[in-house]
């Protein structure tokens, strides 16, 4: 049995959400809170084994909740939305950075046009996400990642996350300098609709500037490109973004594999391909692309991953000798870049 606690501020939307997991007999639901103070102190209380966490919410905002919770009794946290403006999306992308392990939309209601589609979404997504391990955080703030300097640069750098992946993205992003000289190119799994206000979240806390990419956009340093929605990221012999509509690769599209097979080719010995936390397997084919290329594989360590899945998998393959923490992550790709040319 799955024990659920579910946190709305909205009586009604609380009730709606309610409904759709207790369609399923292997959910129970332990719980209910109109606030983040509320939903803190019920998670200590009950210790579910998943919180559903709106993000706009009077006392304490379900991004202030979602930073307690896993301070206090780290618990997995799925963020279900009413929609995909910017404040919305905005509150959404801090959660994810605060430990929350996904976002998704809240149903529409029973009788609506794709309620029932929408309403089983949710309940195959919590029930995968309350058996991921989360990380417990502390209050003080992680120091600074200091910007050695080595013998071996690199063209390009691409990385690929999941689950947890957000979070560690803004660490990275917000650690590298405004003049990290090759261009950095990222496949993060996400539901539909988030890419945007994921861009704009990365980038409002990075001196590097970060855009969704669009066909044609030639690679620049100092510039991180997210695959859209739905979308293969790939790169042109000319050095710029193509995007495809091809099938997607393991379930997933965009695809891990399908942007590190792309810059291997591309980019050679000069690519340093990047795994994050994430469940599934996503990567690991190219990542074998990367190795035979003479590539530099980095994948982050289990003890800093929300899911070890994509990581384990890429040292499991034997393509990455050990996982490195989080934190150490942009210095590492500062070493390997240094000396590119701007």
């Amino acid at each position: 049995m799955i024990r659920i606690l579910v946190v709305d501020d909205s009586p009604t939307a609380r009730q709606s959400l309610v409904q759709v997991l207790q369609a399923d007999p292997e959910v129970q639901i332990v719980g209910e809170a109109s606030d983040g103070l509320e939903a803190v102190e019920m998670t200590r209380r009950l210790r579910p084994d998943l919180v559903t966490m709106d993000v706009q919410m009077p006392r304490m905002d379900g991004y202030e909740a979602t930073k307690e919770i896993m301070i206090e009794s780290p618990t997995p946290v799925v963020v279900v939305t009413a929609g995909l403006g910017d404040p919305e999306v905005s509150a959404s992308m801090r959660a994810l950075r605060a430990g929350a392990v996904c976002v998704l939309q809240k149903p529409p209601g029973p009788g609506a046009p794709g309620h029932a589609r929408e309403a089983q979404q949710i309940l195959e997504t919590v029930k995968a996400m309350s058996q991921v391990r989360v990380v417990h955080r502390i209050r003080q703030p992680a120091p600074p990642v200091a910007a050695p300097r080595g013998p071996k640069p690199v063209r390009v750098v691409a990385i690929a996350g999941s689950t947890g992946g957000p979070g560690v993205l803004h660490q990275i992003l917000s650690a590298l300098p405004g003049d990290f000289p090759v261009p950095i190119l990222v496949v993060q799994h996400m539901t539909v609709g988030f890419t945007p206000g994921l861009a704009s979240h990365l980038g409002g806390g990075s001196p590097l500037r970060v855009k969704v990419a669009e066909a044609g956009d030639t690679l620049a340093p100092h510039t991180v490109y997210l695959a859209p929605d739905d979308r293969h990221l790939m790169v042109s012999g000319a050095g710029s973004v193509t995007l495809s509509d091809a099938p997607a690769v393991g379930g997933f599209r965009p695809s891990a594999s399908v942007l590190f097979e792309s810059v291997a080719k591309v980019f050679g010995s000069g690519t340093v391909a990047v795994v994050l936390s994430g469940m599934g397997e996503d990567g690991v084919a190219g990542l074998r692309a990367v190795k035979q290329a003479g590539g530099r594989v980095v994948v982050q360590d289990e003890e800093t991953s929300v899911v070890f899945g994509m990581p384990g998998a890429a040292i499991t393959a034997g393509l990455a000798e050990r996982g490195i923490p989080a934190g150490a992550i942009a210095g590492t790709l500062l070493t390997l870049a240094s000396g590119a040319a701007a």
